[in-house]
């Protein structure tokens, strides 16, 4: 799950996750397009909020390198103590996925 630097104001940081790589057809939800072919260079991510969660959905395919850092665990809360596990709603696969 990748740490990122926000498109909007890069002094704010983001984690989401990772839903297409380039070359991925994407199905956005509210974005400009209603479908989305992910630009080289580029990765489109979405925060586990759907509808109400600041991601490429508001802002568009994101660069790579806006990348920051992997987020792995959840410290705080301390009740929420966990291991991040890689995860894509199977709703938010990628129509298509480009072949190399």
């Amino acid at each position: 799950i990748p740490c990122l630097r926000s498109p909007r104001n890069p002094e704010q940081k983001i984690i989401k996750r990772v839903i297409a790589l380039e070359g991925d057809i994407i199905k956005t939800i509210g974005y400009k397009k209603k479908y989305v072919k992910v630009p080289h260079g580029h990765i489109w991510v979405e925060g586990d909020h759907h509808g109400h969660s600041f991601d490429s959905n508001a802002f568009g395919p994101v660069s790579l390198g806006l990348l920051h850092a992997r987020a792995t665990h959840i410290l705080w809360p301390p009740q929420r103590w966990q291991k991040l596990q890689p995860m894509l709603p199977p709703e938010r696969k990628p129509l298509r996925r480009e072949q190399e």
